[in-house]
């Protein structure tokens, strides 16, 4: 573990002298960008963390959201990014567990689990296929073993994660608002850690994933125990029912050093540790080692005397370790001793609140190297490229991944992965729709308006199941902040979701930042990823098998908008053009109305147009239910566009809806209110998925040859390459 020069003599002159060794590793632990957001902090107040349903509570690890009739739900976004690049299973499988934990220390039971994965090309690079087979492999495990479904996420493969992997999970729980844990102690509380043994796996952990990876440092990767982590949650909630907790936090990066010193910061007292009284899992490991072990499954609790009986006697039926370590004091240090030897004693505001830093930005030079209006050239076949995209890593159906996990546990999933978003039921009588989504193709040819469209992409999906967004997760991946370039990017990313989130009035109430994403090689793209949380009041929109003469209607404008789409990087090979673009007015009206149209329940299937284009989303219905179509590119609300435009181009804001035909006049009057591009484009029915043109085909493919393709190339690729 080690500090900047600069940091070091900020630490001598705060502390009015040299940091003894201990003192020096929970420092470094802490104050490494992993743990203290140096780069970012100050840049992240910008965001609008507060609203209507937003519950804050100094020290809680997952924000909190109001969602009625005394009860809440609690959302948190975590990575593992460097683990899961060392050793996939492991990296990913714990990754999960941290993030349950994040939810757990709120006093909620965590009730569902997402992933957004980023891997290179696993069509060439037999690496890519092998990290991306043990990460999903280690979220299965891990959430199975758990009993907590995995009930969705989104998945990039591009060759700028080459050797590297992003493995972000984002975690929900649900529980009373009157149980939620309030963070609070005075003088003489004790100090208890609860969960597995301390070990020598994870030491340095966040340091190894504050650097560049430019070496396999497995030492610093945690071993995950599942069995531990469930038996720990159940005795965790009930320690909670029987007002066992005043204050809890997740033992995740930086272990117990970042633990304790951010927990008596926030509450404003101090503690005072004594290493002999934590369980480890190696006898002879030394203090040190102990204080920055990132060991998985433990939790850190602030009880009183009275109720420690209680809290030994809970832990003893769940038989988890429970080992009382500290004490509260009141002088706001955090002191670590080994028996009557003290160690380390810093004052806790010193060692939780790292020295921010200036980071300089810079647009970066790569831009003005790119394309702004490639030439391409017109295929001879639509149909055939369609089947190419249809079959390729990116857009094809995802059933390998999802299978693998237990997406139904829980009895709670209304609606299942493979959806535009996840729909989970509520004891309150409401649902709760959830999607998060990312696109670093666009983000890398405009940061700004590739967030946005990210942002706006998460909230599509969740008003498809008839949502209204009420808060949002950020998850923000980029390169080595250090360079001028990549930081402009980050900053740009950032502005442009906290524009979003301002006009939306969605609030942020929980986010990563993640750096030094990159290897020897070179840095990833911008890789921001946004969840949205959205209630619905009454009953989600259940998708209804389309029949023979049900039309096909879109709200939205298509727009010449090919850049970063897959059409013209996976058909073309070309990375540039014109990235997508939000109008803030156009989306709202658009989101409005479909939510209106959905209350009338006239609507068989919502849909929103993104990866792939209108081509992309159509056929996904058709194969979703197995009949054709015959759609005219000539209806599409679009300024004059080229058929590949018309076809593949990745506007936002638009969304595809299925009526019966006699429901077409209600639709239309509900429309008339409404001031929006909508047009009915075509009909179903037969078993070929048909564009026209000026009255002549140009896409002509059965739906079943699609729908082979579609649900079996990415098992096929990822099993036999």
């Amino acid at each position: 573990m080690s500090l900047e020069k600069q940091e070091v003599l900020y630490l001598e002159k705060k502390i009015g002298r040299k940091p003894t060794p201990t003192e020096f590793q929970i420092v470094a632990a802490e104050w490494s960008e992993h743990c203290s957001y140096k780069s970012s902090k100050k840049h992240l107040k910008m965001l609008p963390m507060s609203g209507p349903h937003v519950i804050s509570e100094k020290g809680f690890d997952s924000g909190v959201l109001d969602v009625g009739e005394n009860y809440v739900v609690t959302v948190h976004i975590e990575s593992h990014n460097h683990p899961s690049a060392v050793e996939p299973f492991g990296g990913a499988a714990t990754g999960v567990g941290g993030v349950i934990r994040d939810i757990l220390s709120a006093g909620t039971r965590p009730i569902a689990i997402l992933d957004g994965l980023r891997f290179g090309d696993i069509e060439k690079d037999p690496h890519a296929r092998w990290l991306f087979k043990n990460a999903v492999a280690g979220i299965a495990d891990y959430g199975n073993c758990l009993g907590i479904p995995t009930i969705g996420g989104e998945i990039e493969f591009d060759k700028c994660y080459t050797n590297y992997a992003l493995v972000d999970v984002a975690a929900i729980g649900f529980g009373k608002k009157d149980k939620l844990i309030k963070n609070r102690a005075t003088k003489g509380d004790l100090v208890v850690l609860i969960g597995g043994p301390t070990g020598r796996d994870g030491i340095g952990g966040s340091q190894f994933a504050s650097d560049s990876l430019e070496s396999e440092n497995r030492s610093a990767v945690q071993i995950p125990d599942p069995f531990i982590e469930k038996l720990t949650i159940e005795a965790i909630l009930e320690a909670r029912d029987e007002k066992c907790i005043k204050a809890m936090k997740d033992l995740g990066g930086g272990g117990l050093s970042c633990a304790v010193s951010e927990t008596a910061d926030s509450l404003g007292v101090g503690i005072e540790l004594d290493v002999n009284q934590i369980h480890t899992r190696e006898s002879d490991m030394n203090p040190d080692e102990i204080m920055v072990s990132e060991s998985q499954e433990r939790m850190l609790l602030i009880t009183d005397k009275k109720k420690l009986n209680t809290l030994k006697t809970i832990c003893k039926k769940f038989r988890v370790q429970c080992s009382v370590i500290g004490i509260v004091k009141t002088d706001s240090l955090v002191k670590i001793k080994k028996g009557r030897k003290i160690l380390a004693s810093l004052p806790s505001k010193i060692v939780a609140n790292a020295p921010l830093l200036d980071r300089p930005s810079a647009i970066p030079k790569y831009l003005k190297k790119l394309q702004k209006d490639p030439f391409l050239k017109t295929p001879p076949n639509f149909s055939n490229i369609l089947l190419k995209m249809i079959a390729s890593p990116n857009i094809a159906n995802k059933k390998w991944i999802y299978g693998q996990y237990d997406y139904e546990v829980g009895i709670r999933t209304v609606i299942k992965p493979g959806n535009d978003a996840s729909v989970l039921r509520l004891d309150n009588g409401k649902f709760l729709a959830v999607k998060i989504d990312g696109n670093p193709k666009h983000c890398y040819i405009d940061p700004r308006q590739g967030a946005i469209g990210c942002f706006e992409e998460a909230c599509r999906n969740v008003v498809c199941t008839g949502a209204t967004p009420i808060g949002m997760v950020d998850h923000l991946q980029f390169g080595n902040p250090e360079n001028p370039e990549i930081f402009w990017t980050f900053l740009e990313s950032l502005k442009g979701i906290t524009d979003f989130a301002k006009y939306f009035k969605i609030p942020c109430v929980g986010g990563k930042v993640s750096f030094y994403n990159e290897t020897q090689k070179g840095p990833i793209k911008p890789t921001p990823l946004i969840g949205v949380l959205g209630i619905i009041e009454k009953k989600p929109i259940y998708p209804i098998e389309i029949l023979k003469d049900d039309l096909l209607l879109i709200i939205g404008e298509t727009k010449n908008e090919l850049g970063g789409s897959e059409y013209i990087e996976y058909i073309h090979g070309i990375i540039g053009g014109k990235c997508p673009e939000v109008d803030f007015l156009t989306s709202k009206k658009n989101m409005e109305t479909v939510l209106e149209v959905i209350s009338h329940n006239i609507s068989k299937c919502v849909h929103d147009c993104s990866k792939g284009g209108l081509c992309i989303a159509i056929s996904e219905i058709c194969m979703n239910n197995k009949i054709g179509c015959k759609i005219s590119l000539d209806k599409v609300p679009s300024q004059k566009l080229q058929s590949d435009q018309l076809l593949f181009s990745e506007s936002h804001s638009r969304y595809l809806i299925v009526i019966k035909k006699k429901d077409l006049k209600e639709f239309q009057n509900i429309l008339s209110k409404k001031d929006v591009k909508y047009n009915v484009i075509g009909n179903f029915g037969g078993s070929n998925i048909i564009f026209e043109r000026n009255s002549k085909k140009i896409v002509n493919l059965r739906v079943d040859k699609a729908l082979l393709k579609w649900m079996n190339s990415l098992e096929e690729l990822v099993l036999h390459g």
